[in-house]
């Protein structure tokens, strides 16, 4: 049994992440439903609920507890001890950052979210540069409270709140020979002359017909939604508030409902994911998720390994002609499915097929480590970005709204994020393999639209432990392999090759 300051802090660490709750609905709530002039406001609003977070957080009392757990003999490799490690590396890396650093970066992320949707709808990025510029002066200085590894960089420092352990370093020497293949690939595709229609994507479709389709799709693969919400934000995200409320938003445009499916199938996989940590543990590090890249591996598992499979399309393809007659009236399985899985260089990360991707996650993995190492100023941002955007992906950039103002991570000082999406599609690749492997045929249950045996296993092996395993530990765990990118690659050409007559 957990001795007196094990429960004492895990009550305190409870009501904390009660409050951290407050804060992400504030946050929730600027994306969503409030009005442009509370901008101001708000910012004072995420200011302070931040600082009141850091203050508990970092309390005296929390370190003291901490320490005092060592002394109660919890075993070693259980929940209990697997929470104390975790809540001591959490304390440790949040007691480097003094209270008005957290409270200015709070403001300042608020204010930029703000502007950045200005500067985005304006397609100007001279209206964000001010506030890029200081955000990224803001990161620079929490690299530096943080600190890093000899032999390593300030980015590392930032990398580690989203996939601890990772360094730049790794990230480069995992993605280089990644990129080398994976333009091998386009360039095979390209040149097959091949060019599936693409009807499904340019067609108009009336806002409650995508809206009930959407939700259709997000309720089979398992997102509860009388334990969670789906609204529309610029920027499609995912907040996992606490047991019971989920928030997911997503976007519709007229002529593309597709778009509006993959990014509520992505989202839908995060929810999933924070819909089945376990409630009991909520305010724990067991009860919550182990790493962004672990965290993505569930959002692109269902949007792509599920949502643009030809087994999910047997299925869905009926269901679509109901509720979208007009869209679907000619459309068969093989055309949606082809539709779904056209290769093609193109502005938008959020839009991109799955082989160029990782190509637009790799150019903002170099710019931001550029920005954190000095080597790149905000005002440079545009010029790097158009040129590396050619060279990568072939295109010239038309306007910043399809250049560098079209994410919202770095309004939100969301750098070292990035990578994540990358180690995501790795990751969920392999854990794919692995679940045929144990599962059987998944290809035949999606036909029947049976999507729960894939969750219910997802759940069992991920979703359940929260952070008692490290990102890298459970991926050897599930898999009984380190991370590989072949998993990803064999999908990608077992898929893509037959689609464009390669194979």
């Amino acid at each position: 049994m957990p001795g007196q300051a094990y429960t004492k802090l895990a009550e305190l660490q409870r009501r904390t992440a009660v409050l951290a709750s407050v804060d992400e609905l504030v946050h929730w709530d600027q994306e969503t439903y409030m009005p442009p002039g509370g901008a101001k406001l708000r910012s004072e609003q995420c200011a302070l609920l931040s600082g009141l977070v850091h203050e508990r957080a970092t309390s005296k009392e929390v370190g003291e507890l901490i320490e005092q757990c060592a002394g109660e003999g919890i075993p070693s490799g259980s929940i209990e001890a697997a929470n104390v490690r975790e809540w001591k590396r959490d304390y440790d890396r949040a007691r480097k950052l003094p209270r008005e650093h957290v409270e200015e970066l709070s403001r300042t992320r608020s204010i930029a979210q703000h502007e950045w949707q200005k500067a985005r709808a304006a397609s100007d990025f001279s209206k964000f540069e001010p506030h890029l510029d200081k955000m990224i002066d803001l990161m620079r200085k929490s690299a530096k409270y943080y600190g890093w590894p000899a032999g390593g960089e300030p980015y590392d420092a930032l990398l580690e709140g989203y996939e601890p352990g990772a360094t730049a370093a790794q990230i480069e020497k995992t993605f280089a020979p990644l990129r080398t293949r994976l333009s091998r690939l386009i360039q095979e595709i390209s040149a097959s002359g091949v060019r599936p229609d693409d009807a499904v994507h340019t067609r108009d479709v009336p806002r409650r017909q995508q809206e009930a389709f959407v939700r259709f799709a997000a309720s089979a693969i398992g997102f509860r939604f009388e334990d969670g919400r789906l609204d529309v934000s610029a920027h499609p995200f995912c907040s996992g508030l606490g047991p019971g409320d989920c928030r997911m938003t997503t976007r519709f445009r007229d002529n593309n409902v597709m778009d509006a499916l993959s990014s509520t199938m992505h989202e839908s996989g995060h929810g999933i994911y924070e819909q089945n940590l376990p409630a009991e543990a909520f305010g724990t590090p067991c009860g919550s998720a182990v790493s962004l890249g672990i965290h993505e591996s569930q959002s692109r598992g269902w949007e792509n390994l599920v949502g643009r499979s030809r087994a999910f399309w047997e299925w869905c393809v009926p269901h679509a002609k109901e509720l979208m007659p007009e869209l679907m009236a000619d459309q068969s399985v093989d055309s949606v499915y082809a539709a779904q899985n056209i290769v093609e260089p193109s502005y938008i990360r959020v839009e991109a097929d799955e082989a160029t991707y990782n190509l637009h996650i790799m150019l903002r993995f170099e710019l931001e480590r550029a920005m954190i190492r000095g080597d790149l100023s905000a005002r440079d941002v545009p010029r790097e970005w158009n040129k590396r955007f050619k060279d990568y992906l072939g295109i010239e950039v038309d306007k910043d709204a399809n250049g560098c103002l079209q994410d919202v991570h770095w309004a939100f000082g969301l750098m070292g994020y990035f990578p994540t999406y990358t180690l995501g599609n790795l990751y969920a690749c392999q854990f794919f393999e692995a679940a045929r492997e144990q599962l059987g045929d998944l290809d035949a249950m999606f036909r029947k639209g049976e999507f729960a045996p894939l969750r219910q296993w997802l759940t069992e092996n991920i979703h359940r432990h929260g952070r008692r395993y490290a990102a890298g530990e459970l991926c050897k765990r599930i898999t009984g392999k380190e991370l590989s990118a072949e998993p990803l690659m064999r999908h990608l050409e077992g898929k893509l090759k037959p689609i464009y007559g390669l194979a």
